[in-house]
């Protein structure tokens, strides 16, 4: 009888173990949705505001045109990116990364450009978005940042053995970390702005 006893107390304790950890997958896999989330919103944010900038530069510097079209196609790019986080690939992260960091290298040259008008670099329309694209720019790497960390977390769960037999048994998979990709080092780099 002693023996009946132990073997549905293991098989217990093994069922609430089975229920908690699938609870904390959930919970993780669930804030990195939510970080995911607040990357596209201030995303979304830098998207609305770069179109006012443009405007804004061009009526000061109509023959850079070559700088002001890069960043229109950069942005371009990047609002054309569609990831669905519940389906997400590290193609996709990638995909993604690279459109991101081509819209960066555009506007870090459309700033630059922007420091040869000393009448532009006046302009109250002008340096209020210059602050609110700043402002976004640090959201966004808070929001990076933010995912990143919940990312890790999630994956350092699945990784934890006996964790990973939850995972595998109910199939919950490691997420993609966000990274500068492969132009790491050009998006150290300083923007080089020559006439």
């Amino acid at each position: 009888m002693i023996v009946i006893y132990f073997i549905l107390t293991v098989v217990v304790l093994a069922l609430g173990w089975g229920i908690v950890m699938y609870n904390r997958f959930v919970s993780l896999v669930n804030n990195a949705k939510e970080a995911w989330s607040d990357i596209d919103t201030q995303l979304k944010r830098r998207y609305d505001l770069i179109p006012n900038l443009v405007e804004t530069v061009k009526g000061y510097a109509a023959h850079e045109r070559e700088t002001l079209d890069a960043v229109i196609e950069a942005r371009a790019k990047a609002t054309s990116m569609q990831i669905d986080i519940s389906k997400i690939t590290p193609e996709q992260v990638a995909a993604f990364e690279g459109a991101e960091q081509g819209l960066t290298s555009a506007l870090g040259r459309l700033m630059a450009v922007a420091e040869n008008y000393p009448d532009l670099k006046a302009n109250q329309n002008f340096l209020e978005l210059q602050r609110e694209l700043t402002d976004t720019e640090n959201k966004i790497q808070a929001a990076r940042r933010f995912y990143n960390g919940n990312v890790k977390d999630l994956n350092v769960a699945i990784q934890k053995f006996p964790n990973l037999i939850i995972a595998n048994m109910f199939n919950i998979t490691e997420m993609e970390l966000f990274k500068l990709g492969e132009n790491e080092q050009a998006a150290k780099d300083p923007v080089k702005v020559q006439f």
